[in-house]
């Protein structure tokens, strides 16, 4: 939606879903990034101008309004190519929220207005990332939260697929800042999305991916220039191709994640962490004040974990208050390998850790699941972590 030239290749995409039989339901974003007018983070940067902490309830607020300008021109831009369109905002199409202002999640979708629409041939064009709360208050649903708005009403409207269409072609094995060679994957599992979504890769929004999948709505990740067939998401091949019952997700590593602007915090004090309320002090009190803690090891004598490096001075002066050591360091950055089918191998570690050592990274962290393995290095060094992990496990050759 950033400008004419690609809101006219968005408006192709439309007419391209109606040739082929499909009544098409669309979800916009707001127009570009910072600087220019109507983006969201220009937006939040007018209001803090204003007021460095503006509240939350106002903030949404203005910040919806964003992505109804980009429903109303991309509305008249179907209709100027001849098609009959309309432009709601969230709660015209009757998403339903919490009242956690800037996080809200979905509760019920009424999709009446749209089906009536749809029922007439019109294109419904939604203002995605809002809705509205039983009180009536207007409410966004987070950075990303058009993913989330696309996705939970192709669930409501049983789509036969939903499509988030981006500047990429679809998901990387890697971010192509980083690896300008690494391939597009033509299919990935829903575990494997969520995580890589939820470890750094900006393609799509964790919470997108979940409710589709729970719903077995298969998800398209495509290019909104270029042709091409994208990347499906969905557990298994025949539910998106027709090809049989593959299972999608068997690769021990399928990608390799990564996010920047980490900060450690390690907290040292007298006696036993364990015992007493000492450590569920110190996740309350953050958790009080919205701070999102992360790779977290704790033990009688150590507490450490993350956290974003914006977070890092509401930190220090909640923890310094319960009398503890208290030591952050910034500068470091999040590197995962993901892979649904890492779980039960063994080895996986292991080459991880020779890797990064191979290149003289030095790990500082560790946490894994069944699905990932994330180490806690230098910033500096995360474009070099990245890149030799990606050799590592031969993802260039993957595809």
């Amino acid at each position: 939606m950033a400008s004419s030239e690609m809101r006219k290749h968005a408006v192709n995409r439309v007419i391209s879903a109606l040739d082929s039989g499909y009544s098409p339901v669309v979800v916009v974003s707001a127009m570009g990034k910072l600087g220019q007018p109507y983006a969201t983070d220009t937006l939040l940067e007018l209001i803090r101008q204003v007021n460095p902490h503006p509240s939350r309830r106002n903030t949404d607020l203005l910040l919806s309004c964003g992505e109804i300008i980009s429903a109303v021109v991309f509305a008249e831009e179907l209709r100027a190519a001849g098609h009959q369109a309309e432009a709601l905002t969230g709660w015209q199409c009757g998403i339903f929220t919490d009242e956690n202002f800037s996080q809200a999640r979905i509760q019920r979708i009424n999709p009446k207005r749209i089906q009536t629409l749809l029922e007439k041939g019109i294109i419904p064009v939604v203002a995605g990332f809002q809705g509205v709360s039983g009180s009536q208050e207007v409410t966004t649903l987070g950075r990303g939260g058009s993913d989330t708005t696309a996705a939970a009403l192709g669930v409501v409207l049983q789509a036969e697929w939903v499509g988030i269409y981006t500047d990429v072609d679809g998901i990387k094995t890697a971010d192509p800042r980083l690896v300008p060679d690494a391939p597009t994957l033509p299919a990935v599992s829903g575990r494997e999305v969520v995580e890589l979504a939820h470890l750094g890769a900006k393609v799509i929004h964790p919470r997108a991916a979940e409710l589709a999948l729970e719903e077995g709505i298969p998800l398209r990740i495509l290019s909104t220039v270029d042709d091409g067939p994208g990347t499906w998401i969905a557990n298994r091949i025949s539910s998106v191709s027709g090809k049989g019952g593959e299972l999608v997700g068997d690769r021990v590593v399928t990608g390799i994640a990564h996010m920047t602007g980490r900060a450690q915090v390690t907290i040292t004090g007298a006696g036993d962490l364990n015992k007493g309320d000492i450590a569920p002090k110190v996740f309350d009190v953050l958790a009080q004040h919205g701070v999102s803690v992360d790779q977290i090891f704790l033990s009688a004598a150590l507490i450490v974990f993350t956290v974003d490096k914006s977070d890092v001075p509401l930190a220090r002066e909640l923890l310094t208050t319960l009398g503890l050591h208290v030591r952050i360091e910034e500068g470091f950055a999040k590197v995962s390998v993901v892979g649904a089918g890492m779980h039960g191998v063994p080895g996986v570690m292991a080459r991880v850790v020779n890797c990064l050592e191979r290149e003289n990274i030095s790990i500082y962290q560790t946490t894994d699941s069944h699905v990932n393995i994330s180490c806690l290095v230098k910033e500096e060094q995360i474009a070099q972590a990245v890149q030799a992990l990606h050799r590592e496990f031969s993802l260039d050759r993957s595809v």
